[in-house]
């Protein structure tokens, strides 16, 4: 058990939820005693909770450099994610009914934009570059946009985006930032109209949004007037909750500049080293412009599902940005936007106070798994570039490669395997039906340096369904 936390270790999975922070615990408990009352009401109990639930909102609003009353509590972030934005785009709507958000976004994000297009509103999609860092050049706002939004970290990937640079291209435009994966940890970035976060993120207890609206934004709740949270968010509030919530924020901002140092420090030397210790493997996000405490990794050749599964068998808490598994066939649209793979996915998050001992042991066992997971296919080694081309091979046509039926990462392993029977400067051309081969095929290409040379449907190679990816070894 790590000591304060009441966890077992090792947990790297902190951007899902950070482990209960002491403070919080202790504020949580202390505030059961004292903050239970309706804090509306005027008899003692009820001005007390009033007063523990001003402290909080004030602490909470310091920390994001807002004003008091521009702070609400929902019940989660991605609660306030959804009312900040439909608020937003209601206040706005004589405006116009734009949306412009970038293209890795938390689903919270996309679900409301898909919501927001569907009442007949229309969104633009920003692309992002490899690393996952927005093409601020494309954050191009237009007369009718409503609203825009861009997350402050990826939380897949942990890039940090340029949400100022972002701000100053929307103009009058007002820009929702999800920081829900850097509020306790990084500075709040300048130029957000309206701001969204989660308790649980930073170590505070589960249940505790936080919507911030400042002063001058157009808003109308698109739910029931209410008189609780300033009428944006109805209900009951969790006054123990957001104490405890609010307490453990001032104690990781108190701590966050010589923790993120020694947790940067950690996640280098996983970035590192994971790529020396295990063949085939892709580091995504960006390099220098990331979340201290988060590092996400590809292994080619790995159903992540068994990966994961492999290292929560060894001790390993740890989560995958890829969703592409044998029950959901749609891969993460975060790795699929930056172009890179999404096979494979490990993401490591590290909560306050992990050991450096944790951290080794963690490269100690990994490269001995995924040679496990990856055994029986005969992949644990890239295939050798100057392999030999059998008689009659195909040197002159085209290599085709039947992977239909095939769910991800089974085409790339096919493709892999199959690469040594074409000479360089050879043509292959694996046929899919899978969703995942669309990216992982190219992705694969950028990391082994070969050729893709595009996709066309399947048909004009006598098949009934999919599509044919086409490759040219140049190795």
């Amino acid at each position: 058990m790590r000591p304060g936390y009441g966890v077992v270790v090792p947990y790297f999975d902190a951007a899902s939820t950070a482990p209960l922070h002491p403070v919080a615990r202790q504020a949580l408990n202390a505030a059961l005693d004292e903050g239970w009352a309706d804090p509306a009401r005027l008899y003692r109990s009820g001005r007390q909770a009033r007063m523990l639930l001003d402290a909080a909102r004030e602490t909470v609003a310091e920390v994001l450099g807002a004003r008091a009353d521009e702070v609400s509590f929902t019940t989660s972030g991605t609660q306030a994610v959804q009312l900040g934005m439909l608020g937003a785009l209601r206040g706005r709507r004589r405006t116009g009914r734009h949306l412009l958000h970038s293209a890795v976004e938390h689903s919270s994000v996309l679900h409301t934009a898909e919501l927001h297009e569907a009442d007949g509103g229309s969104v633009d999609v920003v692309p992002v570059d490899r690393s996952g860092r927005v093409l601020v050049e494309r954050f191009a706002v237009r007369p009718d946009t409503a609203l825009a939004v861009l997350q402050s970290a990826n939380h897949e990937v942990g890039t940090v985006q340029p949400v100022a640079e972002a701000a100053e291209r929307c103009g009058t435009v007002p820009l929702l930032v999800d920081a829900a994966q850097s509020v306790g940890r990084l500075p709040v970035p300048d130029g957000w109209s309206l701001l969204t976060a989660s308790a649980h993120k930073w170590g505070g207890p589960p249940g505790v949004g936080v919507l911030a609206v400042r002063k001058g934004v157009r808003f109308s709740s698109v739910l029931p007037a209410d008189e609780r949270e300033s009428g944006r968010v109805p209900g009951y509030v969790n006054v123990p909750a957001i104490v405890a919530a609010a307490a453990s924020l001032r104690a990781v901002r108190a701590q966050a500049e010589q923790e993120n140092a020694r947790l940067h420090a950690l996640v280098e030397r996983i970035r590192t080293r994971v790529p020396q210790l295990v063949p085939e493997v892709e580091v995504v996000g960006d390099p220098v412009r990331r979340l201290p405490h988060l590092v996400t990794f590809s292994c080619l050749y790995v159903d992540g599902e068994v990966l994961l599964t492999e290292l929560d068998r060894a001790g390993f808490a740890v989560s995958s940005g890829s969703s592409c598994t044998s029950s959901t066939l749609t891969p993460s649209h975060v790795l699929a936007a930056m172009g890179v793979l999404t096979e494979g996915n490990v993401r490591v998050s590290l909560p306050q106070g992990t050991p450096a001992e944790e951290v080794d042991r963690f490269l100690a066992v990994l490269p001995d798994l995924v040679a496990a997971v990856r055994a029986p296919l005969g992949l644990d080694l890239p295939a050798p570039a100057g392999a030999g081309v059998a008689a009659g091979a195909a040197q002159e046509g085209v290599l085709v490669i039947d992977a239909l039926g095939k769910r991800c990462p089974l085409p790339v392993i096919e493709l892999a395997k199959r690469l040594g029977e074409v000479a360089p400067g050879g043509e292959l051309v694996v046929l899919a039906d899978d969703e995942a081969a669309r990216l992982d095929i190219p992705a694969w290409c950028a990391m082994r340096e070969q050729e893709y040379l595009g996709e066309a449907p399947a048909a004009g190679y006598g098949a009934d369904r999919g599509f044919a990816y086409r490759v040219r070894r140049l190795s």
